[in-house]
This record gives C-alpha cells, sequence and structure tokens, in this order.
C-alpha cells in the first residue's frame, strides 16, 4: 500500500498520559508535510454507569481540545483536527489506519515495566495489524542519539531502512544500520552487502551521516541495547522470518524492552531497491 499524499499522521489519544504521543506525532507530521490528526474513542457504556452521563464526554472533548493545543504549540501552523469515535479503540484504529500515512500510540507503560506483556496490549495488537507503520512513543524523552534501524536482508527490512534514510535526514541525525548475524556468518561479506543497501537507500540523501554495523549475537537483545542511546529505533514488523506470523521476534523484543521510541514498518508495498525516487520532495516518506 502506498499513502495517499493527503494521507494523516494519526495519534490514537486514550488520556492525557499520550500527550507525549502528541508531541511527537505532532513533530512527524510537520516534517512530513502531513495533517495530524488526534482521535479518542468513547465508550457510552462506562458513561452510563458514572454519576452523570454528561461528565465522562465532558471530559473527552476536553482531552481533544488539550491535546490539540498542544500539537499546535509543538509545531505551530500545523493543520490539525479531533474526534471522537463511539466505538473501540482497537479495531477503529486499524481500520483507520489502512488510509494513514503514520499511526502513533502510547506504549501503555510496558517499557521498563519488566514484566510479560500480554498479547492484547493495543501497541502489540496494532504492531500486528495495522495497516501502516506504527510509531510506540515511551513516555520518557529519548536522548539525541542517532536512528537505529535493524536490517536483516529481507525485502522488509530494506523498506524499514529506506525508511530510517528519510527520517534522518529529516531529523538531520546520524543513521546507524545493525546487522546481527550468526556466529558462523562472514561478517565481511554481510558488511560489504548492508553497506550497498545502505548506499543505494541514500544516494538521493547524500548528506546523512551513517554507519554500518555487524555484530554477532542475539538480534532482539543486541537492537534493545543499541535503542538505549538511540533518538528512535526502527525495525521492519516481520523480517526474514517465514515461520512467524504478523510480528517476528525482533519486533516484539524492541515493542517490549527498548526504551526508545519504535517504529514498526509495516503496511507499505515491496519496492525495488533501485530506480530514480519520481515523487516530489514535499510527499515523500520519513
Amino acid at each position: 500500500m502506498a499513502a495517499s499524499a493527503d494521507a494523516e499522521v494519526l495519534v490514537g489519544l486514550g488520556s492525557d498520559l499520550d500527550f507525549p504521543v502528541v508531541e511527537q506525532a505532532a513533530q512527524e507530521a510537520a516534517g512530513n508535510d502531513r495533517p495530524l490528526h488526534l482521535l479518542h474513542t468513547f465508550d457510552w457504556h462506562a458513561a452510563f454507569a458514572a454519576d452523570t452521563v454528561a461528565a465522562p464526554r465532558d471530559r473527552a472533548e476536553q482531552l481533544i481540545t488539550q491535546a490539540a493545543q498542544l500539537a499546535h504549540q509543538t509545531e505551530p501552523g500545523l493543520t490539525v483536527r479531533g474526534e471522537i469515535v463511539e466505538s473501540a479503540l482497537l479495531p477503529t484504529l486499524i481500520r483507520r489506519s489502512e488510509a494513514a500515512f503514520l499511526l502513533a500510540v502510547g506504549d501503555s507503560g510496558m517499557a521498563g515495566s519488566g514484566q510479560c506483556v500480554p498479547a492484547e496490549t493495543p501497541a502489540v495488537q496494532l504492531a500486528a495489524r495495522s495497516g501502516c507503520p506504527l510509531l510506540v512513543v515511551r513516555r520518557e524523552p529519548p536522548p539525541q542519539g542517532p536512528v537505529l534501524v535493524g536490517v536483516d536482508g529481507s525485502p522488509s527490512s530494506h523498506l524499514a531502512l529506506q525508511w530510517a534514510v528519510q527520517c534522518a535526514a529529516r531529523r538531520d541525525a546520524r543513521l546507524l544500520a545493525l546487522r546481527v548475524v550468526e556466529f558462523d556468518e562472514d561478517t565481511d561479506a554481510v558488511t560489504e552487502q548492508l553497506s550497498e543497501a545502505l548506499a543505494q537507500h541514500t544516494s538521493r540523501n547524500s548528506a546523512v551521516p551513517t554507519e554500518c554495523r555487524v555484530v554477532r549475537g542475539d538480534p532482539g537483545q543486541v537492537l534493545v541495547d543499541m535503542s538505549r542511546s538511540a533518538q528512535v529505533a526502527l525495525v521492519a514488523a516481520r523480517g526474514d522470518e517465514p515461520g512467524r506470523a504478523m510480528l517476528g521476534a525482533v519486533a516484539q523484543s524492541l515493542l517490549y524492552h527498548s526504551p526508545a521510541p519504535v517504529v514498526v514498518v509495516r503496511g507499505l508495498a515491496e519496492m525495488p531497491l533501485t530506480g530514480p525516487d519520481t515523487r516530489p520532495a514535499r510527499n515523500r516518506r520519513t
């Protein structure tokens, strides 16, 4: 799927705990020349159980208003619209993500919790089922480190690499492309392959400082460790793991354990690794 030129950055807004999501999503929307769409779901059953039916609806309206104000403070001039939907959050976001450029949500406090993360956690379900790339925002701000992307050589990981290059260019940040290999693999050959792939994707963004790194170890653990100093970590939803369903083990590890914001790149059509980019600069993905 390719997002239309007017596709929005969509925010799943649950409560005021998601205000860090609004800030980062506003920055992504402004950097990509996209409008921001704040979406909050309203449960009438819970409203009828409250002391007054009007109070929960008033709080929902106030939440949208405060979030829109925060988005405008973060990125003045940004086009922002808010919406309250009388529906369940998860199916609504999955359906709306099919037409979105990027979906942004909070991590439900799972980063650093040290607990087993249920598979039904919204961020996990969206990472597996979203129709567009998913940004999972942590409650603590990230350091101003590099943009980190995990690459395993699969076509989907090359899409993640392409997205990461644009992300680094927009943020004026260094890009660190990381490949984790088994202990019996030839690291020199893998490093050459990774360098060639990165060179293809940076041919139109030659000003982006880049680094290729090939290390041995467990991919999930290595990426989590490296992400501690990254401003954002990117990974394909499911890389070179044919036995996996909708979400690979590495993507799960980053979602569960990385302290950095994570972009799970999914919902994009596989694109050729060579050939000119004929889209106008303002409509290119980052």
